[in-house]
């Protein structure tokens, strides 16, 4: 007697639980980074409030300055996973950031360029800079460690030599994007309307694609989650998003979500679509899964790693302009440490060492845990030496359970608690076709071998 694979079972499972946010191997970590999160959020929010007499870490304020502070991060994130996925690492961003603030500032300074037009050029310099480093990882073949690493290294250089060692000013029309909120709208009413207005569309989208989730599961007669599964992280999700709008939109007079923020928030949809339901995305996975194999099923490996190189450096010259606009001035030492911060963020949000698996929200994920370590010691009076060795040793245990783990043949420690329960079965016959884009990506593609024959 055989049964409906598109029928969702009934009753409790305990492995139902890990359906919740996927199933994979690198969704799979990334609910445990996400319970990670949860516990650095109430353990601070505690401590907080039995050494400075309230919870700090919730805050409107504190929220919002996290936000403001560390979306730049987040966005070096979200480029630096889809260099990782393939199997490089850039070093450069944090210099190319540095170096397209200092342009649009002297160019916006002294040919007085309109602020709007400033941020075109800027995103043109992230083009031209991305072009350059991807043209040498991908048609000459030197390493991108090798490329990036000059690449930090010329463009600080240049970023002293085009601003003289100076800090130069930028307009106030230009500071919005780093330091501006979303307006205020004169009803007599306790929060920043707009602010609430985003939280729900937030959870009319969540709704809305778990929806459309299951119909496209049913119609595949793929293997859905229970409907309790995915009602119970609707629920979560949508309260979660509720209660961090209301938090933003009742910060004090003259704040709310910070334009940075909604930069950050298109970035993240943008590119989880990208990377999840496109060709391109799937290019990624199966380049950075196996190389060859990819080769040989028609991928254009070297147009993808041109691509994904230019992307992050696109997206270093945004979170440059936006930390510019931020600070109010281009400066000297801008960038300094911002490639460490983005790799971490991406190796604690599930990232492999090896490459092939990652995803832009799991980034996400990891540069939040970062950025409240930091934050929480921060408002705890911790010092710099302090903050500096705890993040040293959380990317060290993050990338080590990585290669403890895929030594013993399991994804994660939740893969060893689970064990077979995230897995999927696919048909021994199946092959990688790179016009598909249901492939799931929190598991790396492992294509079938291969046999060469030479000299035939």
């Amino acid at each position: 007697m055989t049964t409906d694979s598109t029928t969702a079972k009934r009753g409790f499972h305990f492995k139902d639980i890990t359906k919740m946010f996927g199933g994979g191997q690198s969704t799979l970590r990334q609910f445990g980074i996400l319970g990670s999160l949860v516990v650095i959020l109430v353990v601070f929010q505690v401590l907080t409030w039995i050494f400075k007499g309230t919870g700090l870490t919730l805050s409107s304020g504190n929220l919002i300055n996290v936000v403001n502070q560390y979306s730049y991060i987040l966005i070096l994130a979200i480029g630096m996973v889809m260099v990782i996925i393939m199997g490089h690492i850039d070093l450069s961003v944090g210099s190319v950031a540095a170096f397209t603030g200092i342009v649009v500032a002297k160019a916006m300074q002294d040919w007085n360029l309109p602020w709007p037009l400033g941020i075109l050029l800027g995103l043109g310099v992230g083009v031209l800079v991305g072009a350059w480093q991807g043209f040498w990882v991908a048609y000459v073949g030197v390493p991108a460690f090798i490329v990036t690493l000059a690449g930090m290294l010329f463009f600080r250089g240049a970023n002293q030599a085009v601003g003289d060692s100076q800090s130069v000013p930028v307009p106030e029309g230009f500071k919005i994007i780093g330091a501006g909120y979303l307006p205020e709208i004169a009803l007599p009413l306790p929060f920043n309307i707009p602010t609430m207005l985003l939280a729900l569309a937030g959870v009319a989208w969540i709704v809305f694609w778990e929806i459309r989730t299951r119909r496209i599961q049913r119609k595949m007669g793929s293997d859905m989650a229970p409907l309790w599964v995915s009602v119970t992280k609707v629920v979560l999700i949508s309260a979660v998003i509720l209660v961090a709008g209301w938090l933003f939109a009742t910060g004090r007079e003259g704040t709310s979500f910070p334009i940075s923020g909604v930069i950050l928030l298109a970035l993240v949809i943008l590119y989880s679509f990208i990377t999840n339901n496109t060709v391109f995305g799937r290019h990624i996975y199966a380049v950075g899964g196996n190389r060859q194999a990819a080769r040989l099923s028609g991928v254009k490996d070297r147009w993808v790693d041109f691509f994904v190189m230019m992307n992050m450096s696109v997206l270093a010259s945004l979170a440059g302009m936006i930390y510019v606009a931020r600070a109010t001035a281009s400066g000297p030492q801008d960038g300094n440490g911002w490639e460490l911060d983005a790799i971490a963020s991406v190796f604690i949000g599930g990232a492999a060492v090896s490459g092939g698996i990652g995803t832009v929200i799991g980034s996400i994920i990891g540069g939040l845990v970062m950025a409240f370590l930091n934050n929480g010691l921060a408002l705890l009076g911790a010092g710099a030496d302090v903050v500096s060795m705890i993040k040293g040793l959380v990317l060290l245990f993050a990338v080590g359970v990585d290669v403890w783990n895929k030594q013993q043949g399991r994804p994660s420690i939740i893969g060893f608690l689970t064990r077979r329960l995230g897995r999927k079965q696919y048909p021994a016959t199946d092959t990688f076709d790179p016009t598909k884009t249901n492939y799931p990506t929190s598991q790396k593609y492992e294509a079938p071998a291969v046999e060469e024959t030479r000299g035939k």
